[in-house]
């Protein structure tokens, strides 16, 4: 297998756009001796002749030393990215970072996130996927993502995770229902009540989850697959919903009409959003710089409730 240095890899990506070893030599830092012997070292590791040098007509690439050249600029320009993407002396950060997030608090998490990171450090390139666990924990596995922001709920062993923020299950009412005249509501109180059901991978486990241990049974009467759907369900009087407390969250639907938000009492189902890895790596310092800035954020937006 043919093996080239770095350097050799810079000086001859560097040499299709000097017409003389002169001036490309002075462009490398290099003595005019020291880059023609550079090349006869590729040359004789290629086993081809990938330029013409003669001192009364400069320096000439060959077809195959054009190819040559364009195929080590490519690598040196991605060693270059490399090289970018992690710590750099002072400090900064650059380079990509991928998150996932849970789909029913995506549109509460990920812009407070955002908001004033590219600031801090404008290098790092935020990717997002949005799913539910079926889709976020395989892309952990894969290495698709750096970390994923979840519900602490049903979650396989293979993770570390740390807390973004506690929560815990709220009734989400429409503000003529009966029950919407008292400041917290149980589980008895619901099961008669039509339920608009969140129907996504770990939620709807664990309602049933809730309801089974308390020896009731819910009046599933929709499930759908978005909380914006769920509210908008409730906001038209068709039955009450069961979602996790989130920051920023208005009392009501998407096309605004009011929604009641009472507490389930006793306090059900405490959980917290987490950020979870798989426990074979850890997060780098660009997934690490975002976490940070996430926390904080939420903190921040918990706040303004």
């Amino acid at each position: 297998m043919a093996r080239f240095s770095l350097r050799q890899l810079e000086l001859l990506a560097e040499l299709p756009r000097h017409s003389t070893l002169g001036s490309a030599a002075a462009e490398l830092h290099i003595s005019e001796s020291a880059l023609s012997q550079a090349i006869t070292a590729v040359e004789k590791i290629a086993g081809e002749q990938l330029c013409v040098r003669r001192k009364s007509h400069g320096v000439r690439m060959t077809p195959a030393g054009k190819y040559f050249a364009a195929k080590a600029a490519r690598i040196v320009a991605d060693t270059d990215e490399l090289a970018d993407s992690f710590p750099r002396a002072d400090g900064s950060l650059r380079g990509p970072v991928s998150i996932g997030c849970f789909a029913s608090i995506a549109s509460h998490v990920v812009p407070s996130t955002l908001e004033g990171f590219r600031t801090l450090h404008p290098g790092i390139d935020v990717t997002v996927r949005v799913g539910t666990h079926d889709d976020l924990l395989p892309a952990l596995e894969n290495g698709e993502l750096d970390l994923a922001l979840v519900y602490d709920l049903l979650l396989p062993t293979g993770f570390a995770k740390r807390v973004i923020y506690e929560t815990r299950l709220e009734v989400v009412l429409h503000p003529e229902h009966p029950l919407a005249a008292k400041k917290s509501i149980t589980l008895a109180e619901l099961e008669a009540e039509p339920l608009i059901n969140y129907e996504s991978s770990p939620s709807t486990e664990n309602t049933r989850r809730l309801f089974s241990e308390a020896g009731l049974h819910p009046n599933v009467a929709y499930s759908l697959p978005q909380v914006v759907l769920v509210n908008a369900m409730v906001g038209r009087g068709l039955g009450y919903g069961l979602l996790y407390a989130r920051p920023n969250n208005p009392p009501h639907t998407l096309d605004g009409l009011p929604v009641a938000i009472r507490k389930l009492e006793p306090p059900n189902s405490p959980s917290a959003v987490v950020a979870i890895w798989p426990r074979t790596s850890t997060p780098g310092p660009r997934a690490e710089a975002l976490l940070e800035h996430c926390i904080t954020a939420m903190d921040g937006a918990w706040g303004r409730n």
